[in-house]
């Protein structure tokens, strides 16, 4: 099976996205993953109608943040498909998946990286998994319980989409800025069980660069899912 890896729109500053949604017009992308969760009302709002301008037609990942509403999720699946929509944790405590009602199917959790996992998280309840590739390997290295939690539906059909960023085994912490192919080596050691079709990128980096990371990811992925 051949993986679709994502290049992604992100920011970790104002007005970071301008940068890449306009690298993707120079390339004529009209395929992309989208990172939300840094961005308030306001840019984001800015950030859909740029969408609604440019040449991309299809986002089937979107990182969502906690305080999105229900008409933001219905706007992105009717103008741009999106199939996936990612969060954390958190959003399980006090019944907060209730506003994204209709959506429950669509919604994927990402769990967070803090050695922690609430009772009232219930993957059950919505699409499945949305594993961040590094935070898997972070958590495989000291078996945490973000870990153990997701290593427990090993068998379920939950895992559907991911996160793909590097990883520092010196410091055992994901990174969101890649330097180096060799940032990407842990994916190798990684259990085919957490891959799925859909892949994201989760870096900062640069769209030219996001495109050769993903015929190198593409090429090494192909690789783990043919054996």
């Amino acid at each position: 099976m051949k993986p679709n890896i994502l290049v992604s729109i992100t920011g970790n500053k104002p007005h970071h996205w301008q940068e890449k949604l306009a690298e993707i017009k120079r390339r004529n992308i009209k395929e992309a993953a989208l990172f939300l969760e840094l961005y308030g009302k306001q840019e984001k709002q800015e950030i859909y109608e740029a969408l609604l301008k440019s040449c991309v037609k299809s986002i089937p990942l979107v990182h969502i943040r906690h305080d999105m509403a229900v008409s933001e999720l219905q706007f992105l699946q009717k103008y741009f498909k999106t199939k996936y929509f990612t969060c954390h944790e958190e959003n399980f405590a006090d019944n907060n998946l209730s506003h994204w009602k209709g959506f429950y199917n669509n919604i994927y959790l990402e769990m967070n990286f803090d050695n922690f996992v609430s009772k009232k998280v219930a993957v059950e309840k919505i699409g499945g998994f949305c594993v961040d590739l590094a935070h898997f390997k972070c958590g495989l290295e000291n078996i945490t319980r973000d870990f153990e939690y997701v290593l427990d539906h090993r068998y379920k059909k939950y895992f559907a989409c991911n996160h793909l960023n590097g990883y520092n085994p010196e410091k055992n912490v994901d990174m969101h800025t890649i330097h180096s192919y060799d940032d990407f080596d842990y994916l190798k050691l990684l259990p085919n069980f957490v891959l799925a079709n859909c892949i994201a990128l989760e870096t900062f980096n640069p769209i030219r660069e996001q495109v050769e990371f993903k015929k190198y990811l593409t090429e090494l992925l192909s690789k783990k899912f043919s054996h």
